[in-house]
């Protein structure tokens, strides 16, 4: 680690104090959690207008996003690195609320999904500059602490989100949610275009060509820390997907109380958001990996139970609500933990090495997402063995990379 990277915000950003740091982080972070989690009420209202009859088909709005999302995240980190920060974020605001409107004038399912995939790609800029932008002020844990403050404010935005979108449906139809999404994605350009300086150090700038773009693809890929979290990230992100994909499904067809899946969903959410703040306080003292396969324990130990309630027959909407809420709270002490860890030997090529991590998690969560939202069949069995599935290869991945050893702090020199 050099002093370089490990600078703190205050001499990085001058004019602009460290809480409205986090805070402006976490917004760019929630434009993507906002392109996801506010339209799924409005799934159905979205398929009746558009003409898609199957509703599995459906999924493909939330998929055709991702998909999107996960494939620019290359295009975005050389760029980054190339050109600075700033820039790149002011560009891909624009186009996001540009696609937003399109996606809010389609008029057919394929409009829908080509806008869609668009605005995915625009919103991938909020992954690979949102933790760049901490990873050129910060390392090692106080990374995973600055991480965990901007996932507080981050993870309420699906806290709120569906009834968010329900209410906009109260006052306009489905295509406003998209309309509201432009002016959120204007807004924070807006708020970087004044107040964020460029965080990329000039000694950092990487040129933009295939050499630099593989030399750095051979340092994640080849870096066991990058390519072993990478992929248990891959797994855990794979498991949410397939939630959301499913959990709108899950309350019409299954629990037939649709009116209370923003509410549930909230309380979900809301335990992610709980875990990531506990995360924040305890990370430094105990350390990212205690923390980090502690949950992922965890995870799989609950994630065994719903399965079994699943199968079993004796699933209930609060069962479901229950056992979910404990998943995602593991989720969530876990989740920003791998990212960190991922991105640790990664310091000088921050933006190039989280787009190729980004893309390795998002486009394999996305596909492992639509696998297990495919399969619904009027259960919540394909949801919750895809969840105990998924935890198990995360477990397998961490345990190559710790070498068969959970728990123990990081010894770079074994790295």
């Amino acid at each position: 680690m050099t002093s370089t990277s490990a600078r703190a915000p205050s001499a990085n950003h001058p004019g602009i104090g460290f809480r409205e740091f986090v805070a402006l982080v976490a917004a760019l972070m929630a434009v993507n959690a906002l392109g996801i989690d506010s339209m799924l009420p409005a799934l159905p209202e979205i398929g009746h207008a558009l003409g898609i009859v199957e509703e599995n088909k459906r999924q493909w709005i939330i998929a055709a996003y991702m998909f999107g999302f996960g494939g620019a995240q290359l295009i975005y980190g050389p760029l980054a690195d190339r050109y600075g920060r700033k820039p790149i974020l002011l560009a891909s605001m624009l186009m996001f609320a540009i696609m937003s409107v399109a996606a809010g004038f389609a008029d057919s399912f394929g409009t829908m999904i080509a806008a869609r995939v668009a605005q995915g790609m625009a919103a991938a800029s909020s992954r690979v500059l949102s933790i760049s932008i901490v990873r050129d002020c910060y390392a090692g844990r106080q990374m995973a602490r600055v991480m965990s403050l901007t996932f507080i404010v981050f993870l309420a935005v699906p806290i709120i989100a569906p009834s968010l979108g329900q209410l906009i449906m109260l006052v306009m139809p489905w295509y406003g949610i998209f309309f509201f999404l432009a002016a959120f994605a204007g807004a924070v350009g807006l708020w970087a275009l004044i107040r964020l300086p460029e965080t990329l150090h000039p000694e950092d700038r990487q040129p933009v060509s295939p050499t630099a773009i593989l030399a750095a693809a051979k340092l994640v890929l080849g870096n066991r820390y990058s390519l072993g979290y990478t992929l248990a990230s891959t797994a855990l992100f794979g498991s949410l997907l397939g939630f959301i994909n499913s959990v709108q499904q899950i309350f019409t067809d299954i629990f037939h109380a649709p009116n209370k899946f923003p509410l549930v969903f909230a309380g979900v959410a809301g335990m992610m958001a709980v875990a990531s703040a506990t995360n924040a306080r305890i990370v430094e003292r105990l350390g990212t990996r205690r923390v980090s396969h502690t949950a992922l324990l965890g995870f799989i130990g609950v994630s065994g139970l719903h399965a079994i309630v699943a199968i079993t027959g004796y699933e209930t909407i609060w069962t479901f609500a229950i056992l979910q809420a404990l998943m995602m709270a593991c989720f969530g002490l876990a989740g920003s933990n791998f990212g960190s860890m991922a991105m640790e030997p990664l310091g000088h090529i921050a933006g190039t090495g989280s787009s190729i991590q980004g893309f390795i998690s998002t486009v394999g969560g996305a596909a492992i997402g639509l696998v297990i939202g495919q399969s619904f069949d009027g259960t919540t069995v394909p949801v919750t063995a895809g969840f105990l599935i998924l935890g198990l290869l995360a477990l397998a991945a961490v345990l190559v990379t710790e070498r068969g050893q959970l728990f123990r702090p990081h010894n770079p020199a074994a790295a």
